[in-house]
C-alpha cells in the first residue's frame, strides 16, 4: 500500500519524540524525554544508575555508548509519533541497528498491539481494518548532536569469552543459566536490571540470594516503567486506567527486554566480559503472518533472531560480544525440570509472577496470573513442590483448577504435552490432550533452536548436565523429528 492519508497515519497522534542530550555521570545517566503533540510539550527523564563508575562523562566513547543506551526505549514508539529525534553521539553503525530495529517493533506493535485482540485500548483506533505495507514505522528517525563535535572513535573491547553477564529477573530461566555456568566452571557475573516500580519485586529474592552467595552479582537502577507510563498518558487510544488494569501483557510496547539489555554493556565493558546470556527458551522463536503481514508473534526480543542481530552489532562496533541463551533447545517444562531438581536451592529463590507482593521482609507470587497458574502446574508434574517459592495451598489449589489450556502462553506441543501429564496423574481433567513427547527432550532444528546457537566451547559439557533430565535429543527433518546426537 502507499503512504496515502489512511486510518494508519492517525495513529501518529504524537507530533515529535525527543530523546537527549544526555547528561552523564561516572555512575548515572540521565536522558531527558520531550514529546510535543497539540501544541504541548511534557518531558520527564529516563534514568540508569550504577553502584560503581562506569563511565567517563568527557569521553567520547562513553557518550556514544550512553547514546545508545538512551535511544532504546523510544523505538516502541516509531507507530504514534511523526518525528523521533534522537540527540546524542551517534555512530553509523548504531544509526543502522537503530532504524532497523525500529521498523521491526513498529511492525510488531501494529499486529500484536492495534490489530489483535488489547483490552488496554479503547475508541475507533482500537479495531483497525489490517493494511500490508511497505514501511510500518510512521516517524521520521532523525540524529542529531548538539553536544559533541568529535566523530565517534573505534573503540575494541578487550573481553573475555570465559566471562559470561547473566541477564538476571528472578525468574527460573535466568537462575538456571547461572547455575549451569557455575557448574561449567565459568566465571558468571549475575545482573539484574533494577526497575524502580514493583516490577523488581519479582527480582528481589533472587537477588539477595545470589548477592551473598556470588560475589559478582550486581544491579543497575532503571526507571524505564515511569517513562514507560509517562508515555501511554500521550497516547489518547490507551485506557486511561490502564494502571489498575489485571493483565498479563503490557499495553503497546514490545521492545522491553533491550531496555534492560543495554544497561549492563557498562558494566561488561569495564568487566571484559565476553558472553551476554538470556534465559529464552525452545519457544520463544516464532515467524507467522497475520493478514499477510509478517511478524515474530510479539516475542522478538526472546528470539534467536534478537540474539544475533545484537551480536552482528556488538561485533561490528568491535565489541567482542556474543549474545544467545544456552537454553534455546529446552522446553520450559524441561527447564523448571532441571531447575527443579539438580539446584533446589536456587528454584526456592524464583518468582514467576507478574503481581509479586511483599510480606516480612519476603517477596511473594500472586498465585492467580498466567503465569503462576502455569508454574503451579509444572512444579506439580515434576513432583516438585511449589511450597518452596512461596504458593500457599489455596494457591496451588486455584491454580490448578484454572488452568486453562486455550490461554496458557505456550507453543501448542509443549501447552498439549502439559495437560497431557498434568490429565495422567489426575491434576486437571483433560482427557483430549495430546501427548507430544518431543517437548521433553532436547530439539534442535535450524529455525528455533541450530546446534550451533550454543558457542561449541561449552556445547558437550552443557548437554552433558542436560541431557539426564530429558529423554534425549532430536533434530528436526523433513517435517519429522529424528533421533539426534552430536557430541
Amino acid at each position: 500500500m502507499n503512504n496515502t492519508s489512511s486510518t494508519y497515519e492517525k495513529l501518529a497522534v504524537i507530533d515529535e519524540l525527543r530523546v537527549g542530550p544526555i547528561k552523564l555521570e561516572r555512575s548515572r545517566l540521565v536522558a531527558p524525554y520531550m514529546v510535543k503533540a497539540g501544541g504541548e510539550e511534557h518531558s520527564t527523564e529516563l534514568i540508569y544508575s550504577y553502584a560503581e563508575p562506569v563511565f567517563t562523562p568527557a569521553e567520547p566513547a562513553s557518550q556514544n555508548l550512553a547514546s545508545f543506551m538512551a535511544a532504546q526505549l523510544a523505538l516502541n514508539y516509531g507507530l504514534f509519533c511523526r518525528r523521533i529525534v534522537l540527540d546524542g553521539l551517534y555512530d553509523a553503525i548504531s544509526r543502522r541497528f537503530l532504524l532497523a530495529m525500529l521498523e521491526n517493533t513498529s511492525r510488531e506493535v501494529y499486529v500484536k498491539k492495534m490489530l489483535q485482540p488489547n483490552l488496554f485500548l479503547t475508541g475507533p483506533l482500537a479495531g483497525l481494518q489490517p493494511e500490508k505495507r511497505e514501511k510500518y514505522t510512521n516517524a521520521e528517525l532523525v540524529f542529531v548532536n548538539t553536544s559533541f563535535a568529535e566523530a565517534v572513535p573505534v573503540e575494541t573491547w578487550e573481553n573475555s569469552s570465559d566471562a559470561y553477564c547473566v541477564l538476571s529477573s528472578g525468574g527460573k530461566d535466568s537462575l538456571l543459566s547461572y547455575a549451569l555456568l557455575r557448574e561449567l566452571g565459568k566465571e558468571a557475573h549475575p545482573i539484574f536490571g533494577n526497575e524502580s516500580g514493583r516490577h523488581w519485586f519479582t527480582a528481589v529474592n533472587g537477588y539477595r540470594y545470589l548477592k551473598e552467595a556470588e560475589p559478582n552479582t550486581s544491579r543497575v537502577w532503571m526507571n524505564s516503567d515511569r517513562v514507560f507510563s509517562w508515555m501511554l498518558r500521550h497516547l489518547p487510544f490507551v485506557r486511561r486506567d490502564f494502571a489498575a488494569v489485571r493483565a498479563d501483557d503490557y499495553p503497546v510496547r514490545l521492545w522491553t527486554v533491550a531496555v534492560f539489555l543495554v544497561g549492563v554493556l557498562p558494566l561488561m565493558r569495564k568487566r571484559g566480559i565476553g558472553r551476554l546470556l538470556i534465559g529464552n527458551e525452545y519457544d520463544t522463536t516464532r515467524r507467522l503472518r497475520h493478514e499477510g503481514i509478517p511478524h515474530y508473534d510479539g516475542l522478538y526480543d526472546q528470539s534467536r533472531f534478537f540474539d544475533e542481530a545484537f551480536s552482528r552489532y556488538f561485533s561490528g562496533r568491535g565489541w567482542d560480544i556474543r549474545q544467545f541463551s544456552i537454553l534455546r533447545p529446552i522446553s520450559e517444562f524441561v527447564i523448571q525440570k532441571i531447575l527443579t531438581q539438580r539446584y533446589p536451592e536456587l528454584q526456592a529463590q524464583q518468582l514467576s509472577c507478574h503481581a509479586a507482593h511483599e510480606r516480612e521482609g519476603r517477596m511473594y507470587p500472586c498465585g492467580k496470573c498466567e503465569k503462576c497458574r502455569r508454574i503451579v502446574g509444572m512444579l506439580s508434574v515434576i513432583g516438585g513442590d511449589p511450597h518452596r517459592c512461596g504458593y500457599s495451598d489455596e494457591q496451588i489449589a486455584y491454580a490448578l483448577k484454572n488452568l486453562d489450556g486455550g490461554k496458557i502462553k505456550q507453543l501448542g506441543p509443549d501447552a498439549s504435552q502439559l495437560f497431557f501429564l498434568l490429565h495422567q496423574k489426575g491434576l486437571v481433567n483433560a482427557p483430549k490432550a495430546r501427548p507430544f513427547p518431543e517437548v521433553l527432550h532436547l530439539r534442535f532444528d535450524s529455525e528455533r533452536a541450530p546446534l550451533d546457537a550454543v558457542p561449541e566451547d561449552i556445547r558437550q559439557a552443557l548437554y552433558g548436565i542436560v541431557l539426564p533430565y530429558t529423554e534425549g535429543a532430536l533434530a528436526r527433518e523433513g517435517g519429522r523429528w529424528v533421533p539426534f546426537d552430536a557430541w
